[in-house]
C-alpha cells in the first residue's frame, strides 16, 4: 500500500503531465477543491473557486489554468502527512499570460479516501496574488467583488 504522503507527491508529479483522464483517476468521483472565494485566478479564469467532481478539477488542472499560467515552477518547502491528511507547503513561480511574473506561496490541504484524493483545501496570499495579476487595480477590484457579493446574498 501507498503512503498518503506518497500518494499526494505522486499527484504533483502527474499534474505537470497535463493529461486529463490521469489526472481524474487520482480523485475520487466526488472529489472537491476548495480555494479562497473571490481570488484572483478564479476571477481573472471567470471561474469557479470550488470545483466538485473528478473531471471538473482535471481539466482545470490540465487545461484551463494554462491559459493564465506558463513555464509553471513548484517549490515544496514542506510536506506533512497524519493519517489521511497531507499539508503541503509550496512555492509556485510562473509566467502570467500577459507576460509578468508570478511567484506566491501555498498551502494546501489534501483529505485522501484509500490511495485516492477525495478533497483539497486551498491557502495562499489572496492580497498578493491579486496585486501580481491585477496590479494597482487590486483594492479596487477586491472592493468590486466584495460589494458584488453582498449583492448576491
Amino acid at each position: 500500500m501507498t503512503s498518503p504522503k506518497d500518494v499526494v507527491l505522486n499527484a504533483w508529479k502527474t499534474f505537470s503531465s497535463r493529461d486529463a483522464d490521469r489526472i481524474a483517476a487520482l480523485f475520487t468521483e466526488d472529489a472537491e477543491w476548495i480555494a479562497p472565494k473571490g481570488n484572483a485566478t478564479a476571477v481573472a479564469l471567470d471561474h469557479t473557486d470550488h470545483m466538485v467532481g473528478a473531471k471538473q478539477i482535471a481539466r482545470f488542472i490540465a487545461q484551463e489554468m494554462h491559459r493564465m499560467f506558463s513555464g509553471i515552477d513548484v517549490t515544496f518547502r514542506g510536506v506533512y502527512a497524519d493519517g489521511d491528511v497531507v499539508i503541503v507547503e509550496e512555492r509556485m513561480r510562473a509566467t502570467l499570460a500577459g507576460g509578468k511574473a508570478y511567484e506566491n506561496d501555498y498551502c494546501f490541504v489534501f483529505t485522501l479516501a484509500g490511495d485516492r484524493i477525495r478533497e483539497v483545501r486551498e491557502y495562499m496570499d489572496t492580497r498578493k496574488g491579486w496585486r501580481l495579476v491585477f496590479g494597482e487595480e487590486a483594492p479596487r477590484a477586491t472592493a468590486e467583488l466584495e460589494r458584488a457579493e453582498v449583492r448576491r446574498s
